[in-house]
């Protein structure tokens, strides 16, 4: 089945290699078997080899000194603004940005598709702000959130109707690239217990909480700990490691093309986000039989390890709570971590990538 009355274009401005951005290929690669006229509008085209051939990419050709995110964001909008008047009967699918998505569908008469990523919690803390939004949404054809917590929160309170489609996961991707070979030894096979935490470095993250707690037990347990990222407070994380001489139990790498290599050979994933929305690496990690920690943050963490029975949830921000389940974790037998891992590998069938994929295309064609 394929459509042409309208071009479909997908925009998310400023792609990092994030969560986000992982579930925007998934959903553009699925979508490009399917419909024929699909386009990308993004910042710059670096991550244009995860993308299906048949997704073009339309990018902002000149560099400038000022790449903030807004100005990428301006710029974008200009490039859709240009591709609206050459083609006029559009389909706007919006990863990013949606308000001005909104502010556009109506100056200009075209149909736009919302997909919000993380919990409102977020980003409409502020009276103006929420105003904003209620009004904008309803301009809406729909809007995608990715958790049922999430739609609880949206639609009581924003007043709209959102629809809820899982993060989808291709299992057999994160299986067969897990059993890469790492070039280097990253842990050194002397500890007890391998931590990772893969995730931007910045507040909404907050590391810190992580830190201070492996901080607080490391004359406790032997462990080492791998963070995967980049972000902002990278050299506060440094810093913290530093002065409290953790730098042989701790090391820092960059972002990885191929993160599951390294997830493999830890035993226990730590996530310490203040929000979510439905993050990935929880998903993933289940997906190749690891621990679970998580905050229990809104939203999503609670709902992939089903109130903690596929894992350990901890307070927000807590440290204090992190190290006791940290101990927790310690002090359970090899035989209930193992029952508990096999639980919540069982349950991934509702993330399932060709069910959630579906349901994407499902949506979309309706309004193409």
């Amino acid at each position: 089945m394929s459509f042409d009355k309208k071009s479909l274009v997908l925009f998310m401005p400023s792609i990092e290699g994030g969560g986000v951005e992982k579930n925007l290929f998934l959903v553009a690669n699925h979508l490009a078997k399917k419909i024929k006229k699909i386009k990308l509008i993004t910042y710059e085209k670096t991550f244009k080899y995860f993308l299906n051939k048949n997704v073009e990419v339309l990018y902002f050709k000149r560099k400038s000194s000022n790449e903030s995110k807004y100005f990428k964001y301006a710029m974008c909008i200009w490039l859709l603004i240009k591709f609206y008047f050459k083609n006029k009967n559009i389909l706007v699918f919006s990863f990013q940005a949606n308000i001005y998505c909104l502010i556009l569908s109506k100056i200009f008469n075209f149909d736009v598709i919302i997909r919000s990523n993380s919990s409102p919690t977020g980003w409409s803390q502020g009276f103006f702000k929420n105003i904003v939004f209620k009004i904008f949404f309803k301009f809406a054809k729909s809007i995608i959130v990715n958790s049922f917590e999430f739609k609880k929160l949206l639609d009581k309170k924003f007043n709209i109707n959102s629809t809820v489609i899982y993060n989808p996961l291709n299992k057999e991707e994160v299986i067969k690239k897990s059993k890469e070979q790492i070039g280097k030894k990253f842990f050194n096979g002397k500890s007890n217990i391998n931590f990772i935490n893969i995730a931007r470095f910045t507040d909404q993250k907050d590391q810190l909480t992580m830190l201070n707690a492996l901080n607080n037990l490391k004359n406790k347990i032997n462990f080492e700990l791998l963070i995967m990222g980049y972000g902002v407070n990278k050299n506060i994380l440094q810093n913290f490691i530093k002065k409290n001489n953790l730098k042989k139990k701790i090391k820092i790498i960059g972002f990885q093309k191929n993160p599951y290599k390294f997830l493999s050979k830890a035993d226990i994933l730590i996530s310490s986000s203040i929000y979510e929305g439905l993050p990935n690496v929880l998903i993933e990690s289940l997906a190749l039989k690891k621990f679970v920690i998580s905050s229990d943050c809104p939203t999503g963490p609670r709902e992939i390890l089903k109130n903690g029975k596929y894992g350990y949830l901890f307070k927000t921000k807590s440290v204090e709570d992190l190290s006791k389940k940290i101990l927790k974790f310690v002090k359970t037998s090899n035989k209930s971590k193992n029952l508990i891992k096999n639980k919540a590998y069982d349950s991934l069938s509702r993330f399932d990538f060709k069910k959630n994929s579906d349901k994407y295309f499902k949506l979309i064609s309706k309004h193409l």
